[in-house]
């Protein structure tokens, strides 16, 4: 269960069809699409629920009721959720219709950064979860030793799939593809030769897509170039372009793709300076792809990037630091293709999609009698 499809659709896909083959599976989510199973190879059923990703009482209340009814009807050996919201309904439903198996999966705390009430209360709902729950999964390590340390998870009922993610990464997608590379580059207006630095996510304060934007603008190469991919939920677009206007025609902002792995073979190196992540899988992602990565030194991202092996680390949020590991891996050819074929070999041999759904459905065979 998963507040919203894309949650099923960028994380889940792989592993829901191992599990298909040996369990009847339901996927309870919010989506406009009839047809979101059969277009990812999924066999399952499919229940559309119109959850609210915002806090709505009535809303809210009116789903969790619609829950229990399915649960009583269905009688599930288990319940897996993913993201907030539906963690906290799911949880509560299969607690009240006394499903056996109740697993929630933790990708990242939206509170880590807040303060007061709302702090309060987000973190109030993670701990109920983790009350309601017979088991959690968290995607990564760090985030785990900081959810026990913050006292919203037992460490007996909590722990990572291997190196961490989600759902891993798919290689037969993310791959280094250098036809593909001059392709998008040539689409893009960038030359062959010039250095790209990319960003892949939402565009938003808490990435930190400000802070890189800054940093970009005091890099003095002229043959430097600087891409922007995600939606753009409050405009940032806009003060990016009034940061960088003097180097504009060096910057590209591109909003939502359905196709990631594309628009990555175009990059030298990744860049991820957010605040706060789970962990942070566009990393792995590009890793894949040999792209290394330069991210924050946060929980989370420090499982996804191992400092001077598959990338570099900085402040959060100090766009001096950013700046300076933009121009190290600038100026040292021999340290970025190193990071890249670590980064690569990371990848393949810990982050393949197939070895997380392979501890999945171990995890199933352990605990459904």
């Amino acid at each position: 269960m998963a507040t919203v499809d894309s949650a099923i659709t960028s994380f889940l896909a792989n592993h829901l069809r191992e599990l298909a083959k040996l369990y009847e599976l339901t996927i309870i989510t919010n989506t406009s699409n009839p047809a979101l199973l059969s277009e990812i190879g999924v066999d399952a059923n499919l229940i559309r629920i119109k959850f609210s990703r915002k806090i709505s009482l009535a809303a809210d209340f009116y789903c969790l009721l619609k829950l229990v009814q399915i649960f009583m009807g269905t009688r599930f050996a288990s319940i897996h959720s993913i993201t907030p919201k539906a963690g906290l309904l799911a949880m509560l439903a299969a607690y009240l219709t006394k499903v056996s198996l109740r697993v929630h999966t933790f990708t990242g705390q939206v509170w880590a950064l807040d303060y007061g009430f709302r702090r309060l209360c987000l973190k109030t709902t993670d701990k109920l979860i983790g009350a309601l729950t017979t088991h959690n999964i968290v995607d990564s390590h760090s985030q785990l030793d900081f959810l026990v340390k913050q006292h919203v998870l037992h460490p007996d009922k909590a722990s990572v799939f291997g190196s961490g993610s989600v759902g891993g990464v798919d290689l037969t997608r993310f791959k280094k593809n250098i036809h593909l590379r001059k392709l998008v580059r040539k689409e893009l207006s960038l030359p062959n030769e010039s250095f790209v630095f990319l960003y892949l996510g939402r565009l938003t304060k808490d990435k930190g897509v400000l802070d890189l934007a800054h940093a970009f603008s005091k890099i003095q190469d002229a043959n430097t170039y600087l891409i922007f991919i995600g939606p753009d939920e409050d405009d940032y677009s806009s003060q990016i372009k009034i940061i960088c206007s003097k180097k504009i025609n060096n910057i590209r902002l591109i909003g939502f793709t359905k196709i990631p792995y594309k628009l990555l073979s175009a990059a030298d190196v990744l860049c991820l300076p957010s605040y706060r992540e789970g962990f942070g899988s566009v990393i792995i992602e590009a890793a894949a792809m040999q792209i290394p990565s330069l991210g924050s030194n946060i929980y989370g991202i420090k499982d996804a990037i191992k400092d001077m092996q598959t990338g570099l680390l900085h402040e959060a949020g100090n766009i001096s630091d950013i700046k300076k590991t933009m121009e190290v891996l600038l100026k040292d050819r021999y340290l970025l293709n190193n990071l890249g074929r670590q980064a690569k070999a990371r990848a393949v041999y810990e982050f393949d999609a197939n070895i997380l759904s392979k501890i999945w459905l171990k995890f199933y065979k352990k605990n459904l009698r």
